[in-house]
């Protein structure tokens, strides 16, 4: 009894979603096969092109990390530059060096017009302390353009400064 028996209804269509004997099963395997191994390539080449970007991610970081710390060292030297021109003693070098000299006592405005306090005029500084601005000091190069003198040779001459000589005695209140 080879043959088999005549399903009806449910059963037979059941029994035609599975498929025969024969060469209509290798037939539908060929396709399977090539959508896996198509699904196993595409994911090994979508790895490798994650693993270069990561990589190459990582490289990048590096070199931002070195120039964050070689920025990071700038800052902290620019920073103690800072503080040693901002310390009083540097200051006040600073400042005798360009000629200031120590304020008197200070005077102040109320918001009537009334002066409290008794203001002070400056120490007064001797002309031979007094640092000129660089600008002054710097002598001027005037070239001889006339064509009887034998040698062109600059001359260096010096600006008369305009300094005064004297403080005035009272300042101007609300300045």
């Amino acid at each position: 009894m080879s043959s088999k028996p005549e399903l009806k209804g449910r059963a037979a269509r059941l029994a035609r979603l599975f498929p025969t004997t024969g060469s209509r099963t290798q037939a539908a395997r060929t396709p399977f096969v090539l959508l896996v191994v198509l699904l196993l390539g595409g994911g090994l080449i979508g790895l490798l092109v994650l693993n270069s970007a990561l990589s190459e991610g990582s490289f990048r970081l590096d070199d931002l990390q070195k120039e964050t710390k070689s920025l990071t060292d700038q800052e902290q030297a620019l920073q103690r530059d800072i503080d040693a021109y901002s310390a009083p003693d540097a200051l006040q070098r600073r400042a005798r060096e360009l000629g200031m000299v120590p304020g008197g006592d200070p005077a102040f405005l109320d918001p009537d017009g009334t002066v409290k306090g008794v203001p002070g005029a400056a120490a007064e500084q001797s002309s031979a302390q007094v640092v000129r601005p660089p600008e002054v000091l710097a002598p001027l190069v005037v070239t001889s353009a006339s064509p009887s003198s034998p040698s062109p040779s600059p001359t260096p001459t010096a600006p008369t400064p305009s300094i005064p000589s004297t403080v005035p005695s009272s300042p101007t209140p609300g300045r």
